[in-house]
């Protein structure tokens, strides 16, 4: 199992005036902003008002704290409000939420997206509401219309993961591995284009795993080409997280020969030493790694490289460590998501020999320094790039390879042809340009 796609964030969306009262606190990856915007949609079906969800994020403790946290302050600030946990921190330390005396609902991850649990949720005899009986079935939170703040459309196509890292908790937060059906995939794929979507982001526990479970033997690559295939309009399709391990070759000639696959890959890489990896019981080698990347690069020279890298894993030496660091360069990383070893009750690697926790920050530190490195000599060669960039708020546009442009004065989910002119504070700037990318 993977650390999540990205750091654990806290997501918030001021209510607009006049909107029942319904209000969501995100954490953590973007499979949890899919199913954030569902339970939305599912409260608003049921009437519900004066309700606060928390979607919280397990894969740090502090994210688990995090959550607690802001059950307090909307507790505070809300004195009024009923409050529903939910997600996978709800899910592994259920005990943690039930406590609390603020909180009147904590909702089991397979039961936070159904309709029926937001119809009943206040008629309901439990505190806690458990998902109907029958396991962990094919169960994805539907694609709403739109994502409130976002300019992108993220699309769930895989939930739950197999695999058994050392350090992660997730899978107990999220169950077995299990795909969306190609058919619902593509349904929700035509119906966020038919409503204004630019681009889509395929998102999942362990994206990669996708297709394992159906018959068929259809991968993660072949979806990728039947999507682009079923939904021509679509103009831009991203992925999330991706275990370099699981990578099948028909997602690599996807990468090589499909312009509207957008060239990012974030990979789950988690360390650069071989017996670190071994002791995170991890399914590949620093080589292989290594191997991927160069790959990568060689089928999309225009292709920017990102990874998760953990800090002071246990047993971690100071050599150990400078084969992590030494990654960045030797993968040709354009930027890093850097995770402190973070201790997870009841995982292996909690039991393991930890290194100190002023080292772990320190090296931690050290690796944002090589990232930071990393991303500002990435900024400095896109200069004088011609490109296409998706608009976000805040007058910022992405390119292709996410990497973020200042272009001042056009609309969010504009896809605006520009200049890449300089950079200033860390942040390149840009100019509207024709299609030839002339200013």
């Amino acid at each position: 199992m993977k650390a999540r796609s990205t750091l654990p964030i806290l997501q918030q969306r001021p209510m607009p005036e006049g909107e029942a009262s319904i209000e969501v606190v995100t954490f953590g990856c973007r499979l949890n902003i899919v199913e954030s915007e569902a339970m939305r949609s599912a409260a608003r079906a049921a009437g519900e008002r004066d309700l606060v969800i928390i979607n919280s994020c397990a894969v740090t403790a502090g994210a688990t704290r995090d959550a607690g946290r802001a059950v307090r302050r909307i507790a505070r600030e809300r004195p009024g409000a009923f409050i529903a946990v939910t997600g996978c921190a709800a899910q592994t330390e259920p005990q943690r939420f039930l406590a609390m005396p603020s909180v009147d609902r904590v909702i089991a991850n397979d039961a936070k997206t159904l309709p029926e649990t937001w119809a009943h949720l206040r008629y309901s005899d439990s505190v806690w509401i458990d998902a109907p009986p029958g396991g962990h079935r094919r169960r994805r939170a539907e694609t709403p219309e739109g994502f409130e703040g976002h300019t992108r459309s993220f699309l769930q196509i895989q939930n739950g993961c197999d695999h058994s890292c050392t350090f992660c908790i997730i899978p107990r937060g999220r169950g077995p591995s299990r795909s969306s059906l190609p058919d619902a995939i593509i349904a929700d794929a035509r119906r966020a284009v038919a409503h204004g979507a630019a681009e889509i982001v395929l998102t999942g526990v362990d994206l990669t795993s996708w297709g394992h479970d159906l018959p068929g033997g259809l991968r993660l690559g072949g979806l990728v080409q039947a999507l682009l295939d079923a939904v021509p309009d679509l103009a831009r399709l991203r992925l999330s997280s991706l275990d370099c391990i699981e990578i099948d070759d028909d997602l690599l000639e996807a990468m090589a020969h499909e312009p509207r696959l957008m060239p990012h890959v974030h990979l789950s890489l988690q360390a650069g030493d071989d017996l670190i990896l071994k002791r995170m019981k991890r399914r590949h080698s620093r080589a292989q790694a290594i191997e991927l990347c160069a790959r990568l690069r060689a089928l999309r020279p225009d292709m920017a490289l990102s990874a998760d890298l953990i800090a002071g894993f246990p047993t971690e030496s100071e050599a150990m460590f400078q084969n992590t660091l030494a990654l960045v360069e030797d993968c040709g990383l354009a930027s890093l998501h850097v995770f402190p070893f973070s201790p997870r009750p009841g995982t292996p690697a909690a039991l393991m020999p930890a290194v100190h926790p002023e080292e772990v920050r320190e090296r931690a530190r050290r690796l944002r320094v090589a990232g930071d490195a990393a991303a500002a000599r990435h900024r400095q060669a896109r200069i004088g790039t011609k490109t296409l960039l998706l608009m976000e708020r805040g007058g910022v546009g992405r390119m292709p390879d996410f990497t973020k442009v200042q272009l001042a004065g056009q609309q969010p989910g504009a896809l605006v042809p520009a200049l890449v002119t300089h950079e200033a504070d860390g942040l390149l700037h840009g100019q509207c340009a024709d299609v030839h990318g002339r200013p």
